[in-house]
């Protein structure tokens, strides 16, 4: 997994009249959840504000990244959790992080990619992805940058799912009967079966002519 650093700086102060100065300065609010946890059990958070242009790096990305959280001098590892943008702007409002430990597995989204030339695809069809990440559970040493799903073997109509995969040191945490990708049935498709069904019937139905002929010959 690719690393990248944030500078973070604590905040003070957490209300609406704070966070839209912090953003006039080209700040983004941050929360940094840990382990531990407060009398109701919930994990305990820490607000910080982080640079917008080294947030923009980490989040427009299909990449995914351990983050390393420079906080009052002290390096903190966490993912990213959830992010909110503006619904018209698409600039970042918000980052939520979830500090992690080399020993303790983790869960997280990663990216898949397609590897090989499908069957299907050669006779026309058309191949489709559903879904563009698998939530998997490691430590995050073990995680890796993409997810490579072969489908070199994937004839049309047929599909891929989540159960038929596996990866060494990962267990893969989304369900087992979703669709990771298919080859479905084109026109393009349907017209070369149908051919390759009636050229046999077409030269079963022309043997018995030829035949008939040969024996008019004679």
């Amino acid at each position: 997994m690719k690393e990248i650093t944030i500078n973070g700086t604590v905040r003070k102060e957490t209300g609406k009249k704070a966070t839209r100065a912090a953003r006039k300065e080209g700040l983004v609010p941050c929360v940094l959840y840990g382990e531990e946890k407060d009398a109701n059990g919930k994990p305990i958070a820490e607000a910080f504000t982080a640079p917008y242009e080294e947030l923009r790096k980490l989040l427009f990305t299909p990449d995914i990244f351990l983050v390393n959280i420079m906080l009052d001098g002290k390096k903190r590892t966490a993912i990213v959790q959830d992010s909110q943008f503006h619904p018209v702007k698409d600039t970042i409002l918000h980052v939520d992080f979830f500090e992690v430990h080399a020993e303790k597995p983790i869960v997280m989204a990663v990216p898949i990619r397609t590897e090989g030339l499908a069957p299907g695809v050669q006779a026309g069809g058309r191949l489709n992805v559903p879904v563009r990440t698998l939530k998997v559970r490691a430590t995050y040493q073990q995680i890796p940058e993409m997810l490579v799903v072969d489908i070199s073997k994937l004839r049309l109509g047929k599909s891929i799912k989540v159960g038929q995969l596996s990866y060494d040191g990962l267990e893969l945490v989304t369900p087992k009967d979703v669709v990771v990708c298919t080859v479905k049935m084109t026109r393009t498709a349907q017209t070369s079966a149908a051919t390759e069904e009636e050229a046999p019937e077409e030269a079963a139905a022309a043997a018995p002519a030829e035949g008939e002929a040969a024996e008019k010959k004679d």
